[in-house]
Order: structure tokens, then sequence, then C-alpha cells
């Protein structure tokens, strides 16, 4: 996975000035692809401007590039959500975040003449519970998906007849875990998310740089290692494949 805005020594390439913004983040992940290899994109929508047609974008400007790596299924665009429980101001981004994931669908869609999810999970950044997870993953397939079922008063016309069919019905979480006592109950955490779902893997972000800076470096390797001990033992115990971040 690449995360967005690594530190440079001078503007990249792909940068139109020193703060890397709009189109440039489009560019960015084109080059993460096509020239770094990697798998997989991070896409921040935390905390700054971001653009929500990064589905429509890529495919259009780079087609050739995602006619032979098909995005879902080769590569990867993960979004990185706001935590209402925690970051209040940006509440409201992470409704139109999950809201835009359908149109995402539907580019890809038209794209590629097959039933192709380019984003299927989204990062939960400060986890804290299980009850943060569940809000994120029951508002988009309870809310987001669940209203094209609404008839319109007065009239027989469901939202799916008059908009068309919200795809993926579901999508996965994954939490990012921050703080010490949370990296500590990792198991806990996503056990207890898991423990209604049939889900056949889970993956798990577990924070290094933050844990380091807020706790010593020597003890941010301790957390990390305590707490894949603990993810592995959840992963043998209830018997779901659980991978790490």
């Amino acid at each position: 996975m690449s995360t967005q805005h690594p530190d440079n020594v001078s503007n990249p390439f792909f940068a139109s000035e020193s703060v890397i913004s709009g189109e440039d983040e489009i560019q960015e992940a084109y080059y993460v692809f096509s020239h770094l290899e990697c798998d997989e994109q991070m896409w921040d929508c935390e905390g700054k401007e971001v653009d929500d047609f990064v589905v429509q974008k890529l495919l259009s400007r780079y087609e050739r590039f995602f006619r032979e790596n098909i995005l879902g299924r080769d590569k990867f665009l993960t979004l990185r959500v706001p935590n209402p429980t925690v970051e209040r101001t940006d509440a409201k981004v992470l409704i139109e975040t999950l809201e835009g994931i359908p149109r995402g669908y539907d580019a890809a869609q038209m794209f590629y003449n097959e039933d192709i999810a380019p984003v299927f999970e989204v990062i939960l950044p400060m986890t804290s519970s299980h009850k943060c997870l569940n809000r994120v993953y029951h508002y988009y397939r309870d809310l987001v998906v669940g209203k094209q079922d609404i008839i319109f008063p007065n009239d027989d016309k469901r939202i799916r007849d008059w908009i068309g069919d919200f795809r993926p019905e579901q999508i996965n979480v994954i939490p990012l875990i921050e703080e010490k006592e949370r990296m500590l109950a990792a198991e806990q955490i996503v056990g207890d998310y898991l423990a209604d779902k049939q889900f056949e893997e889970q993956r798990v972000f577990l924070a290094r740089s933050d844990p380091a800076m807020n706790y010593g470096m020597v003890s941010s390797v301790l957390l990390n290692k305590l707490a894949l001990q603990d993810l592995e033992g959840l992963a043998e115990k209830i018997s779901i494949e659980i991978y790490p971040i």
C-alpha cells in the first residue's frame, strides 16, 4: 500500500506546487500504480479537500493502463475516511465519501462492462471500539444502499427504479488502531466487530508513527508485536483470516 504525500526532497514531477492537492493527487495515484508498481493506494479523505471523482478521472485519463490493470481487481483504491466519533468538524465528509462509492461503481461498470467494485474498503482512523466500525459499516449498508428500496410518496417508483441500483451492497471497514490502550485491546475490538458478520477475512491497520511519537520507538514496536500476537490468536479462534497492515 502506498499512502499519499510521502516526504520528498523537492517537489515531485507530478506536483504543480509544494502542497500536493486536487489534480496532482490523481496523477500521483497513477504514478504509484504504473511506475512504482504498488498494488494499492490509500486515498485520504480525512482533514483536507479531496477529489470525489477519483475513480472516474483515473479510468478516463489513463484508459490504456486501467484496461490492462483492472481497478478493484488488480489495483486497489482504499479510502481513509474521517472518524465522526473524534473528528466532529469533518463528520459529514464521511457521509459524502460513502455516498460516492456507488457512483464510482457505476463508472467502473460502464468502463469494464462488468460488475467490478473499484472501491470496497475504507480505513477508519482512531478506532476506539467495535461500535465505531459498525456505525460506518451499517450506515453504508443500511442507509447508502438500503434507501434504494424506499418508495416515493404517492408514487409507485422506488429510488432504485429512478436512479439505478446502489452497489457494492456492503463495504469492508478497516480499523486503524493508534492509541496504546486500544492497541492492547485490538483483539477485543476486532473480535466484537466480526462477531455478527460472515467474513472470510479482515484487514487491521496498526499505527506505527504516532505511537512512536507518543510513547517512544521501543514502546511502539512492543505495542505492535503484542497486538499482532493477539490478532493471530483471534484469527485461529474464530477461523477468519486477519491481515495486518
